[in-house]
């Protein structure tokens, strides 16, 4: 027996103590990863190899090996905490201007910093891919990092491009009694509709749409007006009290929309329309917008309004931040729409084992690790990402209290195996 087996049994033990203690200590740290001490036998070897009668010198450490095991998640009420339920990392930068990641974690627990940026609590930048444009479909450059910014200034106003509208025509209507339209006169128009349409500004207008009957079978006119006033197809702007010309609405024998203005077309496009033709008090971009009848009927049943909205919108603030399942973090506004900020970057490693510990439940890449694989939740076996929840940590206290009891038993023989050879070494030197 020798005092320096038993002496590393001890740095052993003490070495799992500690982990044991600091795996104990972080149970309610988001994102914290238990690790795992792991040991290895330790023997004098010589030329010729280890004896078999060599009893072995002792154990040595070889790892602290961290556990990227999933937490569980909880759920939160601030929608920039995030969560990756599965493989990957959050990815930090600690200079705004930093091309790439320099660190990584699995704590989601974001925030807005003064100028915007959502940050961790040490103020590192959560990376992001930027936009390509103005919606999801045009995608986002992957591989080009930028800090994820949000802007809390208004949302910008978009101009009214087209306008779908399903209707129902009563087919046994009459004609109406006054052969000449008027749109200040109810007896010479059957049924009209309206619906707000914006400029370049967010300006709001009124563009109403008024239905005639003809006397030829299955087929009505339609006459429409922005703001009060007639217009064309083609941009046509009439004079106050002057009637814009008619454009025909057809159907087929069974009822089904034949086509609108000229054969083969379902929509009548309007446009360039200079606004301030109408209202001189505004400058703004032309107006031109499609109206889209497709799936109108004319059916013996009274006039309905089935569908009618239009892709406009006014100014609008912000009132709030969404995050889909894979990544992408959208600013709501007040006018009902909607822009994409970015997508999140995440990375993930041939050998998260290899990680360095950086602290604050964050990792860093090295030669062990291997190279960082990006890409985005949801994809490329990457975890799918939850927003307004975070995971919390992989320590299961009931098992680390038992390790605790198994390290603290082993501290103690090897506390004894030196009292033991202490004892025999006090016996030799006492013989007389």
């Amino acid at each position: 027996m020798s005092f320096a087996t038993g002496l590393s049994g001890l740095k052993a033990a003490s070495t799992d103590l500690k982990t044991t203690g600091n795996n104990i200590a972080n149970a309610n740290t988001t994102g914290f990863k238990k690790s795992r001490a792991e040991f290895a036998d330790v023997y004098a070897s010589s030329f010729g190899g280890v004896p078999k009668t060599q009893p072995g010198s002792g154990v040595r450490v070889t790892e602290v090996a961290q556990q990227f095991t999933q937490g569980n998640i909880e759920f939160t009420e601030n929608s920039l905490d995030l969560a990756i339920s599965g493989n990957g990392f959050f990815t930090l930068a600690d200079d705004v201007n930093s091309p790439r990641p320099t660190s990584f974690t699995r704590n989601g627990a974001f925030q807005l910093d003064k100028n915007g940026f959502v940050v961790d609590d040490r103020g590192r930048f959560l990376m992001a891919y930027s936009p390509n444009g103005t919606t999801v479909e045009e995608g986002f450059s992957q591989g080009v990092f930028q800090p994820l910014f949000i802007d809390t200034s208004q949302g910008l106003p978009s101009a009214t491009e087209n306008i779908n509208t399903k209707i129902n025509l009563n087919g046994s209507l009459d004609v109406p009694a006054v052969a000449t339209f008027d749109p200040t006169n109810p007896n010479s128009f059957n049924n009209t509709t309206s619906v707000t349409v914006f400029d370049s500004q967010g300006n709001a207008h009124t563009a109403s749409m008024y239905l005639v009957k003809t006397a030829t079978p299955n087929q009505w006119n339609i006459h429409t007006y922005v703001n009060g006033r007639g217009i064309e197809p083609g941009g046509g702007v009439t004079a106050v009290g002057v009637t814009p010309a008619a454009t025909p609405i057809t159907f087929t024998e069974s009822g089904i929309l034949n086509y609108v203005g000229s054969a083969g077309n379902t929509s009548v496009d309007y446009g360039p329309i200079n606004l301030s033709l109408i209202d001189p008090n505004i400058e703004v971009d032309p107006l031109s917008f499609d109206i889209d009848f497709l799936g109108s009927t004319q059916l013996s049943s009274p006039f309905s309004v089935n569908e009618l909205n239009q892709d406009g919108l006014p100014a609008g603030n912000l009132t709030g931040i969404d995050v889909t399942s894979d990544g992408v973090m959208f600013a709501r506004f007040s006018n009902g729409g909607s822009r994409p900020l970015g997508q999140v970057a995440m990375a993930r490693f041939p050998n998260d084992q290899g990680l360095a510990k950086l602290g604050d439940t964050s990792w860093g890449e090295s030669a062990v690790s291997g190279q960082p694989v990006y890409g985005a939740a949801g994809a490329n076996n990457f975890g799918v990402m939850q927003s307004a929840a975070l995971e919390s940590s992989n320590v299961d206290l009931s098992e680390q209290l038992v390790r605790l009891i198994i390290a603290q038993q082993a501290y103690q023989a090897n506390a004894q195996t030196i009292s033991t050879e202490n004892t025999i070494t006090q016996t030799i030197l006492n013989i007389r």
